[in-house]
Order: structure tokens, then C-alpha cells, then sequence
């Protein structure tokens, strides 16, 4: 029984992708958001000084050149990323995929569309079960104005489910391999292997196709996904914590403030009562007023100006 490495893993999505055009081509043509017209026919990859490397950001895993049905060129910048700052990651890269194409005074028009595919084993869009995620520019007072030069399609892998029957069969299939082949797998499903472009990829994630370099690596890569991910949770635990010690502090620091208004507020209101009070007994005493009117003139209620007049 064949043993699995998991193709989310760099090392593994290299072998199957960076090495076998026509699997990267088939698992384009399924995931991107292609006119039917327009599919890629042949592509070429780049080499990987497209995009420069930046300390802290994961180095682009496959970077390839595409020529459509119809003649026309663009790029493909692919990642898969584990954290929630992949968004402005691909976003960066897939803009210098775009900016990096022309030589020093070179025209604009030389400039190729860039689509850039992240697939994304963490779930980030926690209001809405949607998994597949298509940005472009458009005009936001006529939507239907668009500029389709850069694109970015994001792919939730963890959300990732077949709605009807209708979805993509091709594209349903890839990402079936995508989330599910791991180092649990012992039996494929039969209608993977029925595409002869995913049975080769299957046949390109057994451990037996690694040689011990290779393997190594595989574990490096989880250990420091691994590391990635314990850095995030703490730091989002600290953040967590310091927000409650701000949030209680703050409280404190209102309750104190809350305290001194009410106590002014509550002097403001005693020393109003006293000077009604002092203004009443005067009255009292010198004018033949009514308790009612008097009443009327402090503004007292009528028990005050009697339990007053009985003093």
C-alpha cells in the first residue's frame, strides 16, 4: 500500500507543478476564472528572480508565463499560504510579478496581465461560506468597467465543498487532491485516477518518488509552518491579553472618572437643594405666600415647603 506526502507541502507541489507542465496546465485551466475561449494552451515558467525575495515573506512557489487559445499572454504567481497576512503577501508579489516584466524603458504596452493564485489552508473569511474568491478592479460607479491586468483568486482549501452538481468536475477534482492527499491517505478515490493528469500527480506524492534530501525537507517545511503558526497564535493571544488589560484599565480609569462627575454632580445638586431650601424659609418668614406658592417660586415640592414651615 502506497505511503503519501502531502501536496501542499512546497517540496511536493514543486515536484508535481514546477516540474510537469501539462499537470500545472490542467490545474490552471480548472482553478482560474478563464473564459472557455481563453484557456491556457502552453506556458513556460520563470525563473524565480521575477519576484525578489523579502525576509519573512514565503518565497513564491511556482511563477509561469501563459499563452491562451487565442494568442494572448499572461502570468500566473502561485502561493499557498498558512497565515492571515497571506492577502497583502500575494497582493505584493503578484505586483512585482507585474512591474518586473519591463526592462529600463520599455513601453507600458508590453506589460501582460498577472493572476495571482493563493491557496490557503486557513479559513479568513469567517462571514461567509463561500471558498473561492475572485478581486479585480473594477469602476465603482459602472461595475461593469473593469481593468483586468492584475487579479487575485484565493482558494480556502479548509471551506473548500462541492455545492451541486453543476460545479466544475475538473476543478472539483484538483482541489479534492489538494485538500484531502495527505500522510493519513491509504486508498485514492477510483474517479482520480480515471484523469490521467491527477493519477500522474497521485503517482508524484509517493513518499517512494523522494529521495532522503527531499524528505528532510518535507519535514523542515512542516516544522516551520508549525513554528509560523505558534508565533500567530501567540502573538494573537498577547494582543488578546493586552486588549483585556487596556479594557480593564480603562474601565478602572472611567469608573474613577464616572465617580468624580457623579460626586460633582451629586454637590452640584445638594448645593442647588440648600440654597432652594434657604430662599423658601425666607419667604416663609417674611411674606403671607401660600405654600403652594412659594412651592411654585423654589421650585421645592409642596411637602418640603410644609415640613419646612414646621421646623
Amino acid at each position: 500500500m502506497s505511503k503519501y506526502l502531502d501536496p501542499k507541502a512546497d517540496v511536493v507541489f514543486k515536484k508535481i507543478f514546477g516540474q510537469n507542465p501539462h499537470l500545472l496546465k490542467s490545474f490552471l485551466n480548472a482553478l482560474l476564472p478563464l473564459p472557455e475561449d481563453a484557456l491556457i494552451e502552453s506556458l513556460e515558467y520563470l525563473p524565480s528572480e521575477q519576484v525578489p525575495i523579502i525576509p519573512a515573506f514565503k518565497s513564491t512557489i511556482v511563477d509561469v508565463k501563459c499563452l491562451d487559445q487565442q494568442g494572448r499572454s499572461f502570468i500566473v504567481e502561485m502561493q499557498i499560504q498558512w497565515t492571515i497576512g497571506f492577502m497583502q503577501r500575494m497582493l505584493f508579489n503578484a505586483s512585482n510579478a507585474y512591474v518586473k516584466q519591463l526592462q529600463k524603458g520599455e513601453q507600458y504596452h508590453l506589460l501582460k496581465p498577472v493572476y495571482g493564485l493563493g491557496l490557503i489552508n486557513t479559513t479568513f473569511d469567517s462571514h461567509s461560506d463561500d471558498w473561492y474568491h475572485h478581486y479585480k478592479m473594477v469602476n465603482t460607479e459602472k461595475p461593469d468597467r473593469k481593468i483586468e491586468d492584475l487579479q487575485l483568486v484565493f482558494i480556502e482549501l479548509p471551506k473548500f465543498k462541492i455545492k451541486t452538481r453543476q460545479d466544475k468536475k475538473l476543478q472539483i477534482l484538483w482541489l479534492r487532491f489538494m485538500s484531502e492527499l495527505n500522510a493519513n491517505t491509504r486508498e485514492v478515490p477510483a474517479e482520480w485516477l480515471n484523469v490521467p493528469e491527477i493519477k500522474r500527480a497521485v503517482e508524484l506524492a509517493e513518499e517512494a518518488a523522494y529521495t532522503p534530501g527531499e524528505l528532510a525537507s518535507y519535514e523542515k517545511y512542516w516544522d516551520s509552518v508549525s513554528v509560523e503558526k505558534t508565533l500567530i497564535s501567540g502573538a494573537k493571544e498577547e494582543g488578546r491579553e493586552e486588549g483585556r488589560k487596556e479594557g480593564r484599565e480603562e474601565g478602572i480609569a472611567l469608573g474613577e472618572e464616572k465617580g468624580r462627575q457623579e460626586g460633582r454632580q451629586e454637590g452640584r445638586q445638594e448645593g442647588r437643594q440648600e440654597t432652594q431650601e434657604a430662599l423658601a424659609i425666607n419667604l416663609i418668614n417674611m411674606t403671607v405666600l401660600t405654600d403652594t406658592q412659594i412651592a411654585t417660586a423654589t421650585g421645592l415640592s409642596l411637602q418640603t415647603i410644609i415640613d419646612l414651615r414646621e421646623k
